[in-house]
């Protein structure tokens, strides 16, 4: 898949299929009309273009942008396209002025000049423009004028509730983080954990409890067995959130380094314990329990 950065600079695409969207989760809604959009340009003997945006267009179009939280990363999102050999990502600058261009401008200016499509997908409530005008119809009404076929894709889909995310997504929900140091406190129970630094503040992160994940170190291509523990640790009377993950049968420094974490499945709320011996307890069946869904 090749990656494109500036829209300025855009190759030649031979017999264009093309699909618009922000992509987030690539999940299994996305993943029909990436599979249509293969579909199609294959008929064609053309390439598959997929078209996103950065940053998020909320960010730039909202007045309410504090609370928004994205189930990928950028590279995330280039990483799972990849994976679905896709011909073309096109990442488009999302700024106010692009957001402003009036709809039938962005249809030539944009999508025409800029891509030449010989076909169109685009889901049933794609919206663009200026103040959003821009609408399947309006295309339709567009598509002689510039000779490209027009498909649309009708409605489909889309608190810890792991298994549903993964069906929706159709792949185990994923994050990152950078492993730094904690109070030892882990250590000193006899289960040594990796404190995680999630740097992207957008994106989405599970709620408090305790998982069965697998821990992938940038340093292996092997995912390693573990459990993960995110919350204030009551027992403890923790002051902030921790995302905790205890790597089984692994004692290599890993600070500093890069943590891929792969959830599996939610196991239990966080709890209170009457004191460290009775949470040592808990954490021996966590990891029982963790071990029988690994």
């Amino acid at each position: 898949m090749q990656v494109h950065y500036n829209i300025e600079q855009l190759p030649d695409f031979r017999n264009a299929a093309i699909t618009i969207g922000t992509f987030d989760g690539v999940h299994m809604g996305h993943r029909q009309v990436l599979d249509r959009l293969k579909t199609e340009a294959t008929s064609n003997n053309g390439e598959s273009v997929v078209i996103t945006f950065h940053p998020h267009p909320r960010k730039v179009i909202s007045s309410t942008i504090l609370g928004i939280r994205l189930i990928n990363t950028l590279d995330e999102k280039i990483e799972l396209l990849r994976q679905l050999n896709i011909d073309h990502l096109v990442i488009v600058p999302f700024t106010d002025a692009f957001a402003n261009q009036p709809a039938e401008e962005y249809i030539k200016n944009f999508l025409v000049d800029k891509f030449h499509p010989h076909t169109i997908i685009i889901g049933y409530d794609h919206r663009f423009g200026r103040d959003r005008l821009g609408d399947y119809r309006l295309l339709e009404k567009k598509a002689d004028d510039y000779n490209y076929q027009l498909k649309e894709i009708p409605k489909h889909i889309l608190h810890n509730d792991i298994a549903t995310a993964h069906t929706l997504l159709g792949y185990d929900f994923f994050f990152s983080g950078i492993v730094i140091h904690g109070d030892k406190l882990g250590r000193k129970l006899g289960y040594p954990t990796a404190n995680l630094r999630v740097e992207d503040e957008e994106k989405i992160i599970p709620g408090n409890g305790i998982y069965a994940v697998y821990a992938q170190p940038e340093s292996t291509t092997d995912r390693l067995k573990a459990m993960m523990s995110i919350g204030f640790r009551p027992t403890v009377d923790g002051k902030k959130r921790v995302i905790e993950i205890n790597i089984f049968d692994f004692d290599k420094e890993i600070y500093g380094q890069k943590l891929k974490v792969f959830v599996k499945k939610y196991l239990r709320e966080e709890i209170k314990f009457e004191g460290l011996g009775a949470l040592v307890k808990q954490i021996d069946q966590d990891k029982i329990d963790s071990l029988q869904v690994l």
